[in-house]
């Protein structure tokens, strides 16, 4: 809600209801001193609520893309209900909803169908890049994740650079690295959901001005997956053509990343075969 209220006064956008400007203050007011708290107090709670019922703070929403807004604002802005209740508990929905910014480099071990990975999440913004490449050498797969609803946002780093712009840019630059000749190269065409919900009022045409096809979903997605899959240049490794998977993902729906991650391991399985020269 801060990030909604600044932008408001950025974009001149003013509330429907000239009342709520003191609920804006409570918001403002307690932002620092209630960042550390595990329970949202009751009155700041009420007082987003009354926000959020606004029509000129859902008019801000509504241009989320001219500011930086978390993709789950509206999950948690939507829950308020339950989300300020004394007993709230999260459940599993709140949590795969959460934003943690990776910062350096975070490595995560389990086990999936008797089979051991080794996860390597690597930051993705600008500043963290510089530290990737050493991580990579040797692995199996990549898995590279990118936000389709991406397509109309700038850089947090730099407004002036598209997102989906700079993904397949980097994809790019991923998936031909010398680094990578080996491995397996994944990718997750992420946030279907949300993509899905922005084409009722963006275009795709904001990022990819020579798109001619239908504002719909299917003809929508097709063009970016296309945009995608042509940065991959890879040759072949012992006869056998470097297949890039491209999976349409939403990550908070667990039993559909669960067939992804079974795919993925069977994937996995197959790659070593081929550079062991028994497939």
């Amino acid at each position: 809600m801060l990030a909604i209220i600044h932008a408001m006064n950025r974009l001149q956008i003013s509330f429907e209801d000239a009342n709520h400007k003191k609920d804006a203050e409570v918001v403002l007011t307690h932002a620092e001193i209630e960042a550390n708290h595990e329970i949202l107090p009751e009155m700041v709670g009420k007082s987003i609520q009354a926000l959020w019922n606004d029509n000129g703070v859902q008019a801000c929403f509504l241009r989320a893309r001219e500011y930086q807004l978390n993709d789950s604002a509206a999950y948690y802005l939507n829950s308020l209900d339950r989300l300020i209740q004394p007993d709230y508990i999260p459940t599993q929905q709140d949590v795969l909803h959460t934003r943690v910014k990776t910062t350096g480099i975070v490595e995560t071990a389990f086990t999936l169908k008797k089979h051991k990975f080794r996860i390597v999440d690597v930051g993705g913004q600008r500043s963290e890049r510089k530290k990737w490449i050493h991580c990579f050498e040797g692995v199996t797969a990549v898995i590279f994740v990118s936000a389709l609803n991406e397509y109309d946002l700038v850089l947090a780093e730099d407004d002036s650079i598209n997102r989906m712009t700079e993904s397949l840019q980097l994809f790019k630059s991923i998936c031909n690295n010398r680094f990578f000749r080996q491995a397996g190269m994944i990718l997750f065409l992420n946030k279907k959901d949300l993509f899905a919900e922005k084409l009722r009022f963006s275009s795709i045409k904001i990022c990819f001005p020579e798109y001619t096809g239908l504002n719909t979903y299917e003809p929508s997605l097709s063009y970016i997956q296309e945009q995608f899959e042509k940065m991959d240049l890879r040759e072949k490794i012992n006869g056998h053509q470097r297949e890039l998977y491209t999976h349409i993902t939403c990550a908070t729906d667990t039993e559909a990343m669960q067939f992804v991650f079974d795919a993925i391991s069977d994937m996995i399985i197959q790659t070593n075969l081929i550079h062991a020269g028994i497939f």
